[in-house]
């Protein structure tokens, strides 16, 4: 089920809503929003719920025992077989297939072709997220950051919570841990007008922005071998924005449909295309993302603990499994590979970097990240090395369909996306006024003309 969609906007939606402030309980409350994320995630496939109910339950299960044990051996069991269980579903329904094409590849090279069969496996959607969600709650309960819930329906609702339980953000269980203890005392006018403002903003970057831009980007990536050098840098400027008002717009979706159920999730873009420098980068962009990283990765891996080499063998390991997380294929590990040297090199050279206007780093960091989207945007290894050849050397062909109008759009992108303010910066201050309930109106309007006029697009972050 998508958030622009006409069932989930007129069926779903106000059926979770209007059922949820009608219970009083903070049991009843849970248990429905279990029953909402199920029937939201069973709506593409029925079958997949119980792969969530069974990891749900393992790594509820691993709470309780460091509830009850004390002694490192058991308690280390604890966190070593849930995490072991998790990651081996994953590892079998996303990575498998590439793990044995891999593998076939590399035997190839000498000699041995041991014909491996390629897994009718069909990828469960947001398995990346949830799983994330319960390996992060076993974690922090093993380091003492939380008190582990004896309540299954409460650790439920929060791994199904649908506003956020297909692409995240990847909310951590503590992030939300006050205001579910205190879902019984919220009320449905408390953070309403806050939601329903989130939600348009977000639903507005999804469906006049993001696909629009789709409507240019994949019809020219679709016959990429007739761009010409200037075609394909235009294509991966509107790709970048793409991705962005995309992923964005759905992360806002997800904050304003918390708010509306009493629930504070944490903002998950900052304006990345503003970033001056890598690191400045990795803190805007997908931040729930790059925050778990660095939490649950670089800092055990040693993070800057350990020398100046090993901080960089850090850095560098951890934007592989990074780039790993986003997708089975090579692709993605050299785009995490990519972010990794940009990383290291800022480390190595950041004050010549730091030296250098403010515009100017802003407008290099934004075509460092554009040359990196090549690698996560092209289906295979050799359309991304295609394209980024056609970006290097000047080459002959097309410039873009509709290439006045695409411009246009382009520019307007562009200034929302490296001047203009996000959906967290139009909500610093609580105050609404009229003038913001007509706007939203009238945006929300827009929202529904368009998507009368073409079916439901998918969000892009739904394919990790």
């Amino acid at each position: 089920m998508l958030f622009n969609s006409f069932v989930f906007l007129c069926v779903f939606l106000p059926i979770a809503y209007a059922v949820f402030w009608c219970l009083r309980s903070a049991r009843s409350r849970y248990v429905w929003l279990t029953v909402t994320g199920y029937v939201f995630y069973g709506y593409w496939d029925p079958r997949f719920t119980l792969l969530m109910a069974f990891s749900t339950a393992v790594s509820f299960s691993a709470g309780l025992g460091f509830l009850r044990w004390s002694d490192p051996r058991t308690r280390r069991l604890c966190l070593v077989i849930p995490i072991v269980v998790d990651l081996s579903l994953l590892g079998f329904f996303k990575y498998a297939n590439f793990a044995l094409s891999s593998t076939e590849g590399v035997l190839g090279v000498f000699g041995v072709h041991p014909g491996f069969p390629h897994l009718n496996i069909i990828l469960p959607i947001g398995i990346s997220f949830y799983t994330f969600h319960t390996i992060s709650y076993i974690v922090d309960s093993y380091r003492g950051v939380i008190t582990p819930t004896r309540n299954f329906f409460e650790f439920s609702a929060y791994v199904s919570l649908f506003s956020q339980l297909i692409a995240g953000p990847i909310v951590r269980f503590r992030q939300i841990e006050e205001d579910l203890e205190r879902i019984a005392e919220s009320s449905p006018g408390r953070w309403l007008a806050k939601g329903v403002s989130f939600f348009v903003i977000g639903l507005v970057e999804k469906v006049v922005i993001a696909d629009t831009f789709a409507a240019f980007v994949d019809p020219a990536l679709a016959n990429h071998q007739a761009l010409s050098s200037a075609g394909v840098w235009f294509v991966f400027v509107g790709y970048s924005l793409q991705l962005y008002f995309d992923f964005a717009g759905y992360s806002d979706m997800a904050v304003g449909l918390g708010y509306m159920f009493g629930l504070r999730i944490p903002q998950n873009f900052n304006s990345p295309y503003k970033a001056l420098d890598p690191s400045d980068f990795w803190r805007r962009w997908h931040i729930s993302l790059s925050s778990c990283l660095r939490d649950y990765l670089y800092i055990p891996f040693g993070g800057n603990r350990s020398g100046e080499w090993k901080t960089r063998r850090n850095l560098m390991l951890t934007m592989l499994i990074g780039g790993l997380w986003h997708g089975a294929s090579w692709n993605f590990v050299i785009w995490g590979g990519y972010h990794g040297a940009l990383l290291i090199l800022y480390r190595v050279f950041g004050r010549t970097w730091d030296a250098i206007p403010a515009p100017l780093r802003q407008a290099c960091m934004f075509t460092l990240v554009l040359v990196g989207w090549v690698f996560f945007r092209a289906t295979d290894l050799p359309m991304a090395l295609s394209l980024l050849s056609r970006m290097i050397v000047p080459t002959q062909g097309e410039l873009f369909p509709d290439a006045a109008a695409f411009a246009a759009f382009t520019a307007l992108g562009l200034l929302l996306g490296m001047a203009g303010p996000n959906a967290f910066d139009l909500h610093r201050e609580d105050q609404y006024s009229w003038r913001r309930a007509y706007a939203l109106s009238a945006a929300f309007g827009v929202c529904i003309a368009v998507m009368s006029g073409a079916s439901a697009s998918p969000f892009l972050y739904f394919q990790f």
